[in-house]
């Protein structure tokens, strides 16, 4: 978009200040927008540089006195945005311009500019000390504070300047006065991990106890901020190191969290409680556990209690699952935490499918080597009511599936809240054909897929869909359904092009079954699929019978494992449907 031609215009009530720039003639120009995306320019005044101001910036004090005594004596002197000389004296510096400026208007000394800071303040902020020393020798007031109510000892506590401190404490600083957050100079020297002024603080008589805005002590801040010196220094005077915030929290939980590992071997050391709960009844190791400091973690084990960490409600493996923390799951299985904990009612109704177990969180998030290190460590793949195969499955997650299935888990578990007349996880897979497999080779009861309540008479019109709820609607399910058919759920719009190879694959697992009508209707319905009908109608052959039986004999458990059988390779190959 180009600028407008016009320049030197008077800016508008509906023009934006949009940028500034430079011409080749070395003027400042000002580009502004106006509401309907134009543009145009007006000229930046030129700063007028006021020589006064100029000679007490560069400590030009001939100039200063010659213009002093040019303007007679300069009582007036002059004010840019409430900033007169003298800060300009203190902020760079200048102790002979200053001592000259006070001379004539002695009352300047407490003036406030526009942040209310007065010289005194200035001076200390910029680390101007010859001027601080000269304006408290004057009289400046060390109390008064800036806009945001902050001293000059405040802000030489933010500095590290420890003579300043000194000198504004011997001129009667107050020690316990709070800025506008409710911080003390303790809290900002503690803070800055600056040891030495906290001493200074503390002999003179600084409250340990003061709390800020937040009800936060110099201690809690100490750990908070992770300043184990200054923390040290405030345990040896007496500071509580069990003190809890108003949530519970405690200065060992805060350090934790932010993974400060010398803080809290600092606090183990001086015998801060590893087992004060915050209000929501979580500890150290479960917050050093979800930030993932496992170092914290290591250093907690010994001296956490295994019945409070039981009475929280959630245990720290949780977390670590949660949070993919694979090395801290590691450490705490080798620790003896208990892999089959369950959340709490109240931890676990905090989540939509009322999960309970490490194991679902891992499995959740596709974490195959989480949940391996928990399955192998004895968690039970059955514990949680929606069953994590049934989550691997959803997620099409075969790999995820068959760790599940090799160590447990329950091929038939139902869905919670839908009554199916067949397993569940068949409805969750009616697209992924490899998964289906794995589930049928694994004992998934393939027969009660054909087993329809309404056989060769006419099946009632589908009810509508459902418009809620974990993803049914494509599915053509309603929950309000007593007991939903697998042919109602494969004849659905979204899964009814694959119908064919799914009944074909489900006729390898089963004996004799008839077909019920709709799924009659349904293969007739494409020509690729009537033969199935046909298929049907014959007995199975003696070879898949024998196959079935067998299988059926010994265990489905077992043909899991290639070798664990005393039988010819070719012959499990067979069993489990892979010798084609």
């Amino acid at each position: 978009m180009k600028l407008g031609h016009l320049r030197n215009n008077t800016p508008t009530s509906d023009a934006t200040r949009s940028y500034t720039f430079t011409s080749s003639d070395g003027t400042h120009w000002v580009a502004w927008r106006r509401y309907d995306g134009t543009f145009y320019t007006t000229q930046e005044p030129e700063e007028t540089v006021d020589p006064l101001s100029e000679a007490v910036k560069t400590g030009a004090v001939d100039t200063l006195l010659g213009l002093m005594t040019a303007r007679g004596g300069l009582r007036e002197q002059p004010s840019i945005l409430g900033c007169l000389p003298v800060h300009l004296a203190a902020i760079h510096g200048q102790e002979e311009c200053l001592g000259i400026l006070l001379t004539v208007l002695p009352e300047a000394i407490n003036h406030r500019d526009e942040q209310e800071k007065t010289p005194l303040f200035l001076a200390v902020e910029n680390d101007s000390v010859a001027c601080v020393e000269y304006l408290l020798e004057k009289g400046a007031d060390p109390n008064i504070g800036n806009t945001d109510r902050e001293t000059p000892l405040h802000k030489a506590c933010e500095h590290d300047n420890v003579d300043v401190v000194c000198s504004l404490l011997q001129y009667g600083a107050e020690l316990d006065r709070a800025c506008r957050r409710g911080w003390t100079p303790l809290h900002e020297a503690v803070c800055h991990n600056s040891v030495e002024i906290c001493e200074t603080l503390l002999r003179a008589g600084a409250s340990l106890h003061r709390r800020n805005t937040y009800g936060i002590t110099p201690f809690f801040l100490a750990a908070q901020a992770g300043c184990p010196e200054a923390l040290a220094l405030l345990i040896n005077r007496g500071a509580d190191v069990n003190f809890q915030m108003s949530d519970g929290a405690t200065a060992l939980f805060e350090a934790s969290k932010n993974g400060y590992e010398e803080v809290v071997k600092l606090l183990l050391t001086h015998r801060a409680d590893a087992n004060r709960p915050t209000k929501t009844n979580l500890l150290p190791i479960h917050t050093a556990t979800q930030h993932g400091h496992i170092e914290i973690v290591k250093l907690l084990l010994p001296v956490t209690s295994a019945e409070r960490v039981r009475r929280s409600g959630i245990s720290p493996l949780h977390l670590a699952a949660q949070y993919n923390e694979d090395d801290i799951l590691e450490a705490l299985i080798q620790a003896g935490y208990d892999v089959n904990a369950l959340l709490s009612h109240d931890q676990s109704r905090m989540y939509q499918d009322r999960r309970t177990t490490a194991l679902y969180f891992a499995v959740n998030n596709s974490n195959e080597d989480a949940a391996e290190l928990l399955l192998e460590a004895g968690a039970d793949p059955n514990l949680d009511k929606f069953n994590p195969l049934l989550v691997a499955v959803r997620q099409g997650n075969v790999q995820m599936a068959r760790l599940l299935l090799e160590h447990g888990a329950d091929v038939n578990a139902g869905m919670p809240n839908c009554q199916l007349a067949f397993p569940a996880a068949v409805l969750l897979c009616l697209r992924y054909p490899a998964m289906l497999k794995l589930l049928l080779d694994h004992g998934c009861h393939a027969p009660a897929c054909f087993q329809c309540r309404y056989g060769a008479d006419p099946h009632p019109h589908p009810p509508p869909p459902a418009t809620t709820r974990a993803g049914k609607d494509d599915l053509g399910l309603d929950r309000e359904e007593p007991c939903v058919q697998f042919c109602e759920a494969v004849s659905a719009p979204s899964v009814g092009s694959w119908a064919g190879p799914i009944v074909s694959l489900l006729l390898d697992y089963v004996g004799h079954v008839p077909l019920c009508s709709r799924l009659t209707q349904l293969l007739h319905g494409h020509p690729d699929w009537a033969s199935l009908t046909h298929r049907t109608k014959s007995p199975p052959s003696l070879k898949q019978l024998c196959r079935l039986g067998i299988r059926q004999e010994t265990g489905l458990q077992r043909l899991g494992v290639l070798g664990s059988l005393p039988l010819p390779s070719r012959l499990i190959r067979y069993l489990q449907y892979n010798d084609e």
